[in-house]
């Protein structure tokens, strides 16, 4: 109404009397309810004057009409775009708003982790016991929301200050969720080379959601990315752990990501062991992994942690099952569960027995069948198949095999002791983190949608195409390929892949880069040979271009349903694009 208020109308000027009437001549007309009443009429072109007076007034009539019309569409033009900007306004306040009760959630599961890491420091200086750390402990995860609001402001405190603190508030205490420890290799986004480190990050975040105290512990790499590890920090005291025959110091480094309380260990005699480029595929990689295994268990018997489950991950940690039964399990931890997770079994590490010695375990006691002793190659003893049979339960991924599948046929020599363990096995789904890869609520997508209203999805494909300068039809079926590393794919059925999608006239959108730089020439090179205006290549990982072609593809190509680092079909299906699993040898698809 104000927009109506403050618009002004021109209209053109009104007739006057002397352009109505000449002079001369006076139009005699019959007007309406005075049927007697006449006007006098020239005698000389009366008539003409009087038809060409009638047809002027129409005509000015019907062009104040237009006229008024016109301003009456721009003023309501107007209010709706007003409209439009006060609804884009009220729906910025309403992410604002959620952005912010995010954040503040985050906020808060960071400072309940920063004083679960005071309580470590105080229990390394000796200011408090175990028995105490472990009662502090729970009140922080028991009353999370509760503790952080109080010590927002008391975490610069001195630790006296701090601990006086949680003892007023240690009657309020009650047990409530589980205290998980895991004891790993990778976690995004810190050290990230497989689908381990998302599947850490994912199932903590989780499990924290739902009222659990998650930890993890980790190695500290040279290669670490510590730039969303908030306040991490050098603790003051060392401990020691047992590798090789003696006790090694060892550094603790502490910090929190996405609200996570992290421990990093690093050794300072062994300082060589994760100071390298690389996280694996090295020929010690037994010894680095066991060393940071044992010093792990030492770190939380040191530091009076308690968990109710003691999680583990591959072979490079499989060790602690086996360590945790024969060494540490009298030592405070009676209570303590195993859980073994395997992304798979194609690595299992053999080694020779007598190398268990170096972590403090008995080689004699563990080269047996039933225990650690390879199936197949008798004289070395397996590491992966030890965590299986010390673990209590063994958690094995997959989206698409059954148990018996994955025993019988995808165990790569396993299958004589997974049999025997085969009731404490769980195949578990590949998951993605619903915070992130969700297109009711995913911040990079031009307009959310839910599977009951899809009509967001088309504005995505229309998005897609405008970014990739693609053709804009609807019609158009619109396929993307999203691949972690192009090395694994065969590169001339590739390309005949491609040339397929262009005949019939598909928009083909391929994300994927390769290590090898040649392959990327030969990609780039083929990209301007091809010159087809239906196809478009980005020779780089884009997060945020991820999620559009999810998105805005109607076709996803998979290189295969168990994609357990992009984990691509499962994105797809939430995104409302049939994942196609399509293997680029496949002679048969290429001549379809």
């Amino acid at each position: 109404m104000e927009i109506l208020a403050n618009t002004v109308i021109h209209f053109p000027p009104r007739l006057s009397k002397s352009r109505l009437l000449k002079s001369n001549s006076v139009c005699c007309l019959r007007l309406e309810g005075h049927d007697n009443m006449e006007l006098p009429l020239s005698s000389n072109g009366g008539s003409t004057t009087k038809n060409d007076n009638i047809w002027r007034l129409f005509r000015e009539a019907q062009q104040n009409i237009l006229y008024v019309n016109k301003q009456r569409l721009l003023v309501m033009e107007e209010l709706n775009k007003t409209k439009k900007e006060k609804q884009l306004l009220l729906d910025e306040i309403e992410h604002l708003k959620a952005d912010k009760q995010t954040a503040v959630g985050k906020y808060k599961l960071s400072v309940s982790s920063e004083l679960l890491l005071r309580i470590d420091s105080m229990v390394l200086t000796g200011m408090i016991d175990i028995k105490e750390a472990s009662e502090l402990r729970r009140l922080v995860k028991d009353y999370r929301i509760e503790v952080a609001d109080l010590f927002t402001q008391s975490l610069h405190k001195e630790d006296m200050e701090l601990l006086a603190e949680l003892r007023y508030l240690f009657h309020k205490r009650k047990k409530n969720g589980y205290h998980i420890i895991h004891i790993c290799t990778e976690m995004e986004p810190v050290v990230s080379v497989g689908s381990l480190a998302s599947y850490v990050t994912g199932l903590s975040r989780a499990l924290q959601r739902k009222g659990n105290l998650v930890e993890v512990i980790l190695p500290k790499y040279a290669s670490l990315d510590i730039g969303d590890v908030q306040g991490l920090r050098e603790t003051e005291m060392e401990f020691y752990s047992y590798f090789n025959g003696q006790l090694h110091a060892n550094r603790v480094w502490t910090g929190v990501v996405y609200g996570i309380g992290v421990t990093f260990i690093q050794p300072l005699h062994y300082s060589s062991f994760f100071s390298r480029e690389r996280i694996y595929g090295y020929s010690d990689d037994f010894e680095r992994f066991t060393y940071f295994s044992r010093a792990s268990l030492d770190y939380m018997v040191k530091s009076a942690k308690k968990p109710d489950v003691l999680h583990i991950h591959n072979w490079h940690t499989a060790i602690v099952g086996p360590l945790f039964w024969d060494v540490f399990v009298n030592q405070g931890l009676e209570a303590t569960r195993i859980l073994l997770t395997c992304q798979d079994f194609d690595s299992q590490c053999l080694q020779q027995p007598d190398k268990l010695a170096l972590c403090g375990l008995d080689p004699s006691r563990l080269n047996r069948p039933d225990r650690l002793q390879d199936n197949t190659k008798t004289q070395l003893v397996n590491i992966l198949k030890g965590g299986v049979v010390y673990s209590n339960k063994v958690v094995i991924m997959s989206s698409i095999h059954s148990k018996g599948t994955i025993v019988h046929s995808l165990s790569h020599g396993l299958e004589p002791t997974l049999a025997i363990h085969k009731d404490k096995l769980v195949v578990s789904p590949c998951g993605i983190d619903d915070s992130i890869w969700d297109p009711s609520k995913d911040k990079f997508l031009p307009e959310n949608y839910i599977a009951d209203n899809m009509k967001g999805k088309a504005v995505c494909k229309a998005a897609l195409q405008k970014h990739l300068a693609l053709s804009k039809h609807a019609s158009t079926v619109v396929v993307g390929c999203i691949f972690s590393d192009v090395s694994d794919v065969d590169l001339e059925n590739l390309k005949a892949a491609i040339w397929v999608a262009s005949r019939r006239n598909i928009q083909f959108v391929f994300m994927g880069a390769s290590k090898t730089p040649k392959i990327n020439r030969e990609l780039q090179l083929f990209e301007e040979e091809l010159k087809d205006e239906n196809t478009r290549f980005i020779n780089k990982y884009d997060e945020a271009l991820s999620h559009l072609i999810l998105a805005g593809s109607d076709i996803i190509l998979c290189q295969s349903f168990h994609d357990a680092v992009l984990q691509v079909p499962l994105k797809a299906v939430r995104y409302g694009a049939a994942p196609v699993a399509i293997t680029f040898n496949d002679k048969e698809y290429i001549r379809a």
